[in-house]
């Protein structure tokens, strides 16, 4: 039987400031301006005659994953709980992992979104699921069941962010697995989550200029667990015509933004020479 094939991007957060925790919520508040990119998983997906699923994770980082409870055997568990599939149809699902797992671009969120939106077959999500999918997979996965570029206003609002333009991202991966729940029980310094939505009518270049204005707050919490990322950073934003760099998520992932191609992989040359033990890749967003 012919296999269905997926591409699960990864995001970036351009920038990302965290609130106190919500009230009667186990969840943070966050504000975030959040773009997909081309750097993407690769997922097969197939209808087999067996008792049960077969989900197989093959590329540079599947010994990463967990392979009894993970966000695709989650998704295909919550998918037939609301009865989106059929209890009697199985499925061979082989995700091939291109993004790195503890890093803050949300690979694993992608993944459980691209195939809850697969089986959705075309139609459209309503919000009541969006939320029952996030409550069981996290809160990640709203974003990636919106729109390639988000202004995440608070933790439950998000809104399109309707831009033509993209940007180069060099991405550094120093082979540091972060975990979400443990940089986010460290982090003490809250950010005020203000409700204006400043980011709607920006240039190219304006935009640009308000996001070096901006921040991770998570950042300094992460640094202080691997202090090589410190160093990363500061490599970026020396590289030639780097607008800014910043980890993204909750790490350990960093970034330089770039505005042209010939000066993001001239950077990722330097950096390549520079850090040759760890992961770098140019991506571009979507």
């Amino acid at each position: 039987m012919k296999s269905n094939f997926l591409k699960s991007a990864a995001k970036i957060n351009l920038f990302l400031k965290v609130g106190k925790r919500i009230r009667g919520k186990k969840h943070h508040n966050i504000q975030s301006l959040i773009f997909l990119t081309n750097l993407n998983d690769e997922i097969f997906i197939k209808r087999i005659k067996k008792s049960k699923d077969i989900i197989k994770f093959t590329g540079k980082f599947k010994n990463s994953i967990k392979r009894a409870n993970n966000t695709v055997s989650k998704s295909m568990y919550l998918l037939r709980k609301r009865k989106f599939i059929d209890k009697r149809n199985k499925y061979e699902i082989t995700i091939k992992k291109n993004i790195p797992v503890f890093s803050g671009l949300g690979g694993g969120s992608s993944n459980a979104a691209t195939i809850i939106k697969y089986f959705f077959k075309k139609r459209k999500i309503s919000e009541q699921n969006i939320s029952f999918f996030s409550k069981h997979l996290g809160s990640d996965l709203r974003v990636f069941l919106k729109t390639k570029k988000i202004f995440q206003e608070n933790l439950s609002k998000i809104k399109e962010f309707k831009a033509s333009y993209n940007f180069y991202l060099l991405i550094i991966f120093p082979f540091r697995k972060s975990s979400t729940k443990e940089i986010y029980s460290k982090f003490k310094e809250y950010e005020i989550i203000e409700k204006k939505n400043q980011y709607k009518k920006n240039s190219k270049l304006e935009l640009v200029q308000k996001l070096k204005l901006e921040i991770n707050s998570l950042e300094n919490t992460v640094i202080h667990k691997f202090p090589i990322l410190e160093r990363i950073l500061e490599e970026l934003e020396l590289t030639k015509n780097c607008e800014f760099s910043r980890i993204t998520g909750s790490g350990s992932a960093c970034f330089g933004l770039f505005l042209n191609k010939k000066d993001a992989t001239s950077a990722l040359k330097s950096m390549k020479k520079r850090f040759p033990a760890f992961w770098c890749v140019l991506s571009k967003t979507i």
